[in-house]
C-alpha cells in the first residue's frame, strides 16, 4: 500500500504541473472558444515522455507505471482537462500497439507515437454500439493480404486530427468472439470524416464519426489472431478509466483552488465568503472527497500496475467514484462563484462542461456499477 509519493514521483508529478502551468492553462479557454486541437502543445509535452508513458523503452517509450500516469494526467489536466484527456487516450491506443502487437508493428509505430510524430484515435463505440461493445457492426471482409472495411464509428477523440486509428472491427461472428483490432492509417484511401461535432465540452479536441467504405487495410496491421479485438479494446479500457478520473481530478482541484482565492476576496453581509460556517463545510466536504478518490484512484493504479484479479473491478469503481466527484467538485465550485462562476472568464464554467463528459466515456458510470456488480455476484457464489 502507498500512502505517500516518492522521490521520483514527486518529480514526475511537478514536472506535468509546471508543463501544466506554463504551456497549457494560459491558453486553456482561447482553446476551448475555437476549437482549436493544441498539438503543437501536445508533440512538446511529448518531449518530455508523456507521448508514451508506459510504453517500454526499446521503441522510445518512458516504460512508467499507471500510477506514474495516473500522477501525470491529473496534473496536466489542472490545466485542461480536455489536453490531458486527449493525450491519454493516444497513450491508451499506443499501448494496445505495444501490448499486442508484433516487434514489426511495434518498432514501425511506437517511436513516432511516443514523440506524437504520429498521433493515434481509438476507435471502439459505433452509432449502434455504445455501452453493448460488442455489438459492433463495422465489418472487415478478408480479401488476400487486406482487409476490405465498411462501417462507421461514432463520437471518436480527435478523428480528422491523428494519424493512425486503432480501430476494433468484427472479422467473425456475433458478439465479442468476432471482433479484432486493426491499426489504420488516417489517411487510407476509403476512410472519411463526420463534422467536428458541436459539444457541451471538451472543445479543445475534435469528435467525428470516422466512416469506412471499402478501405483497404493490410493483414499486417491487425494486432494478434482474428477474434481477440474486444480483450484487447477491454484491456485499454482499464487503463483508459484511470486516466480519465485522473483527469477528472486535476480539473476539480483547479475548480477547487478557484473557489478558495475566490472565497478570500469576495464579500456578501459584511464578512468574507471564507468566514461563513456553512461555506467552510461545503469547502471542507469538497476537499474530502476529492482526497477520498485520489486515494481510490491510486490504489486501483496500484492494483493495475501488479495485475491483481481485481483490477478490473477496481479500475471501474475508481472510474465511477471518481468521475462521479470530479464532476461535483467542479460543480459546488461553479456554485460557490456565484454568478461569477458562470462566465466564461473565471475559467470554472469550462471545467464543469469539459468533466461532465467523463461520467460518459470509457465505459458509463452505470456499466462501472455493472462491472462491479457481477464481479460481486460471482465472488459470490
Amino acid at each position: 500500500m502507498q500512502f505517500a509519493l516518492n522521490e521520483d514521483q514527486v518529480a514526475v508529478r511537478d514536472m506535468a504541473l509546471a508543463f501544466a502551468a506554463e504551456k497549457i492553462a494560459p491558453h486553456a479557454l482561447r482553446w476551448d472558444e475555437e476549437k482549436h486541437f493544441p498539438v503543437d502543445v501536445m508533440r512538446e509535452a511529448a518531449t518530455l515522455g508523456m507521448g508514451g508513458i508506459y510504453i517500454r523503452e526499446d521503441v522510445g517509450g518512458s516504460a512508467m507505471t499507471r500510477f506514474d500516469a495516473a500522477l501525470i494526467f491529473e496534473a496536466l489536466a489542472t490545466g485542461c482537462p480536455t489536453t490531458s484527456a486527449f493525450i491519454s487516450i493516444h497513450n491508451m491506443a499506443s499501448w494496445m500497439i505495444d501490448a499486442f502487437g508484433s516487434d514489426t508493428q511495434r518498432h514501425k509505430w511506437l517511436p513516432k507515437l511516443c514523440l506524437m510524430e504520429l498521433i493515434a484515435s481509438y476507435c471502439l463505440t459505433e452509432p449502434g454500439a455504445g455501452s453493448d461493445a460488442a455489438a459492433l457492426r463495422t465489418r472487415a471482409v478478408r480479401d488476400g493480404d487486406h482487409y476490405v472495411l465498411n462501417g462507421q464509428k461514432q463520437f471518436i477523440s480527435g478523428a480528422g486530427g491523428t494519424d493512425l486509428l486503432v480501430a476494433m472491427v468484427r472479422t467473425g461472428g456475433d458478439g465479442a468472439g468476432g471482433v479484432s483490432t486493426l491499426v489504420i492509417e488516417g489517411n487510407t484511401p476509403g476512410v472519411s470524416y463526420g463534422a467536428n461535432e458541436r459539444k457541451m465540452g471538451w472543445n479543445a479536441q475534435p469528435t467525428r464519426a470516422v466512416m469506412f467504405e471499402n478501405a483497404r487495410v493490410p493483414v499486417a496491421n491487425r494486432l494478434g489472431e482474428e477474434g481477440i479485438g474486444f480483450k484487447i479494446a477491454m484491456a485499454g479500457l482499464d487503463g483508459g478509466r484511470l486516466n480519465i478520473t485522473a483527469c477528472s481530478l486535476g480539473g476539480a482541484q483547479t475548480a477547487l483552488d478557484k473557489a478558495r482565492v475566490y472565497m478570500k476576496e469576495r464579500k456578501a453581509f459584511g464578512k468574507r465568503l471564507d468566514e461563513f460556517q456553512a461555506l467552510q463545510f461545503r469547502l471542507a466536504d469538497m476537499a474530502i472527497e476529492l482526497e477520498a478518490a485520489r486515494t481510490f484512484l491510486w490504489r486501483a493504479a496500484a492494483a493495475l500496475d501488479r495485475k491483481d484479479p481485481d483490477a478490473t473491478m477496481l479500475c471501474a469503481m475508481a472510474k465511477r467514484f471518481g468521475t462521479d466527484v470530479g464532476f461535483e467538485v467542479a460543480n459546488h465550485a461553479l456554485q460557490l462563484h456565484g454568478g461569477y462562476g458562470y462566465l466564461s472568464e473565471y475559467g470554472i464554467e469550462k471545467i464543469v462542461r469539459d468533466l461532465r463528459v467523463h461520467q460518459i466515456l470509457e465505459g458509463t458510470n452505470e456499466i462501472m456499477r455493472l462491472i462491479v456488480a457481477r464481479k460481486l455476484i460471482e465472488g459470490a457464489r
